[in-house]
């Protein structure tokens, strides 16, 4: 085999813009970067003497690389998040964060419109106000609507036909029942406008409005109105004065700081909309000698995955490529977007303000991660104890079975090395001698494969293997032990519904006690199996039906698939996608974008 001169292959790529892809001796995508210019870019990586501790290690693994050419810097940053999150490479900072946060919908595009809570953003023509990152202030703002504007929260198609009668909302005045005409479209409307002035941070203009109509109706003697007009301005005045205003001018912002300890990173985000702080998020990074990087890395990410974008951004520090993400942040605004890093006045005041909370929520995160630490050492030393061991458990590796009505059936094998998570030693299987839905003979395979590999290959074992269920799971496993010849073998299982241990040689499964510093480090390395197996499951499965799914679409084959889920990134983003949307990927023709919609709508029903 020639080995690549990278050096060389370096200085032969083009001066122009794009995203390059480093590989590593198995041919794995460890690294994906853009550029400006992809050689001198790249180039640089074998010229620099002084690079930062983690480059140099990346550069150690560079085996091969790719790249692709792009037309502007912009496209290039795209494609960069594109393909970040269809390999996730090993050296790119990642934001770890598999939240979805809420919305307020308005449904604009309905005659008589709905106001409610939802987690999924669609192109269907509703207004969305959030992401909200407090639920109890959605939860708040709800509750306001709904005793205030008595809106309809049923999902009847009220264009159609009217109903007969009202339904119990209306007795009890939660509803002014739109489907028997007891309101107009344009008063139903007018509460609309009034509803979205609050979910804007407008309700200061609506209070005067309210304000305005009460005292008239006082005027005109109507005490009822009056009272009725009055309670609305409390009711409104009491749910925002709960967010503090940061802000003289009502605008939308985000701010950003940073707060660092030993290895720990903690991003924080302030969200401030009409100059009301609304909402404040944090996020725990690791091992990153760059903090602009981070910075980079979460502007990237973050903007990649919410519906709303502010008109301005403040930031801690300058950071690379702030012209080439504001112009990007622009375009999917569709407006004006402002990255600033101010260093006076109010707005410097603000970024020191998520500096504050960024340091408290990193030490409260350090202080919890020291508990967990502790508990889970001592767990170590009372499961010996506990349970009669000859040996503390100090390796151990636990197992999980994941299948769906028998489908896709996987197992999943962590490593937890005194107390702590051991993710190198983490490993997956895909169960390949069982049909159906087996669990005994399911972790009988994924033993014996794990098990009979150590013996072969001449390894240690673990100081105690600890299955997912009950004393059939584990007599399964005592078989293949056995078979290898490892019958003293440290092994228990975990049954879930009471939390009881059993052990080799014991009748009775043993009862740890609920506060025991053991039975939370079995619990935590059950459910670590748990969540890695399902992970894993999902993503396989996840997998085999996008796949599926688009094969069965007429005209589309491997390359217009692979295209397809490059460019959204997802099945439900293709679903959700508009034929215009669907035309703009190459070799999609818009006689095919209209057939891919149609299919999915048939085939894909929400």
């Amino acid at each position: 085999m020639v080995k690549i001169d990278l050096k060389v292959k370096a200085k032969n790529l083009p001066d122009e813009p794009g995203v390059y892809l480093m590989k590593d001796q198995t041919g794995q995508i460890i690294y994906v970067g853009k550029a400006k210019s992809l050689r001198k870019r790249v180039k640089s990586y074998w010229q620099s003497s002084k690079q930062r501790f983690k480059t140099k290690v990346l550069v150690d693994r560079i085996a091969d690389f790719e790249s692709i050419v792009t037309d502007t810097e912009v496209e290039a940053l795209i494609l960069e998040n594109n393909l970040i999150k269809k390999y996730n490479p090993k050296f790119n900072i990642q934001l770890k964060d598999d939240k979805t946060y809420p919305y307020i919908k308005v449904t604009v595009a309905e005659a008589y419109p709905r106001v409610y809570k939802t987690r999924i953003v669609k192109n269907d023509g509703s207004r969305y106000f959030g992401p909200y990152t407090d639920v109890k202030a959605v939860n708040d703002l709800l509750d306001l609507v709904t005793d205030l504007f008595s809106l309809r929260d049923c999902k009847r198609e009220l264009t159609v036909k009217k109903e007969e009668r009202a339904c119990l909302n209306y007795h009890i005045d939660k509803c002014h029942a739109p489907c028997i005409n007891e309101i107009s479209q344009a008063e139903y409307n007018e509460l609309i406008a009034q509803v979205t002035m609050i979910l804007e941070g407008k309700e200061e203009n609506l209070v005067k409005q309210l304000e305005s109509k009460m005292e008239q109706a006082a005027q005109d003697l109507e005490f009822e109105v009056a009272a009725k007009l009055r309670d609305q301005i409390r009711a409104i005045n009491k749910v925002t004065q709960k967010q503090k205003v940061v802000a003289e001018k009502l605008i939308n912002q985000d701010i950003i700081a940073l707060a660092t300890e030993d290895d720990d990173i903690c991003l924080q985000l302030l969200i401030v909309r009409s100059g009301r702080l609304i909402g404040k998020e944090d996020f725990i990074f690791a091992e990153s000698d760059d903090l602009a990087e981070v910075v980079t890395a979460f502007l990237q990410q973050y903007y990649d995955q919410v519906y709303y974008i502010p008109e301005e951004i403040l930031l801690e520090f300058m950071i690379d490529d702030l012209a080439v993400i504001e112009e990007w942040l622009q375009r999917k605004k569709g407006g004006k977007v402002e990255l600033r890093v101010p260093k006076q006045g109010q707005k410097r005041g603000l970024v020191e303000l998520a500096a504050r909370n960024a340091r408290y929520n990193l030490k409260e995160y350090r202080f919890k991660e020291k508990f967990s630490s502790q508990k889970l050492g001592q767990g170590v030393k009372q499961l010996q104890q506990e349970l009669g061991f000859k040996q503390p458990p100090v390796r151990i590796e636990g197992f999980d079975i994941s299948n769906l009505q028998g489908t896709d059936t996987v197992a999943s094998l962590v490593s937890f090395k005194n107390g702590q998570p051991y993710k190198k030693g983490y490993r997956r299987f895909k169960i390949k001698s069982v049909e159906g839905q087996d669990d005994f003979a399911a972790m009988n395979e994924v033993i014996y494969r794990r098990y009979s590999r150590l013996v072969e290959e001449g390894r240690e074992f673990p100081d105690l293997i600890l299955i997912d269920g009950g004393k059939g799971q584990l007599n399964s496993a005592l078989e293949v032990l056995k078979e290898l010849g490892r019958e003293g073998q440290q092994i228990i299982s975990l049954a879930k519904r009471e939390e009881e241990v059993f052990v080799p040689g014991k009748k009775a499964p043993v009862r740890l006690a609920r506060d025991s510093a053991g039975l939370y480090l079995v619990q935590r390395v059950r459910d670590e199996a748990h969540r890695f197996a399902v992970s894993y499951h999902r993503k396989l499965r996840g997998r085999r039906l996008t796949h599926s799914m688009l094969d069965d679409i007429p005209g589309i084959g491997q390359k217009r698939r692979e295209a397809l889920l490059q460019y959204f990134g997802s099945l439900e983003k293709i679903k959700t996608a508009s034929i215009k949307e669907l035309a703009k990927v190459k070799g999609i023709s818009d006689n095919l974008a209209t057939g891919i919609k149609e299919y999915l709508e048939q085939h894909l029903r929400p």
